[in-house]
């Protein structure tokens, strides 16, 4: 049986705002938003955000016996990354222009694309709460 279609669900730390980073910043569209749950989409890539605004752990001393387990933690927002596909070179090139225009490239990408040993040329980015997107294409 064929797998289908992977999308990267990143926690964030407030969900509005990331939406509004995705679009303005890194030129994704919102097909989908109710506040704590987001849909973006950019080309054929799709990214979900999800709220990760729990702070009930924040100031518990009962931790060691009653484990953080809601799984919408604050302390999980910026913990993603994901890579996403760009079909060729070039397009990957004017990819790394735009997103340097809009600073959001990690400091690693700062020189530009950078050529891997394992046949990936590849730029990095982070959103808003510090999830690393990849975006690549294979020489």
């Amino acid at each position: 049986m064929p797998l289908g279609t992977t999308i990267p669900p990143l926690p964030v730390g407030d969900v509005p705002a990331a939406t509004a980073f995705y679009a303005e910043r890194l030129g994704f569209t919102c097909l989908h938003t109710d506040g704590h749950f987001s849909v973006l989409g950019r080309d054929g890539a799709r990214i979900h955000l999800w709220e990760s605004a729990d702070t009930g752990w924040r100031g518990r001393s009962d931790l060691e016996a009653r484990p953080v387990v809601s799984g919408a933690e604050s302390f999980l927002a910026g913990t993603a990354s994901c890579r996403i596909e760009v079909d060729n070179d070039g397009e990957l090139d004017d990819l790394y222009l735009e997103m340097d225009a809009a600073g959001v490239l990690h400091g690693v990408s700062g020189a530009g694309v950078q050529a891997t040993d394992y046949g990936a040329r590849e730029l990095h980015v982070l959103d808003l709460d510090g999830n690393l997107l990849t975006f690549y294409s294979w020489r």
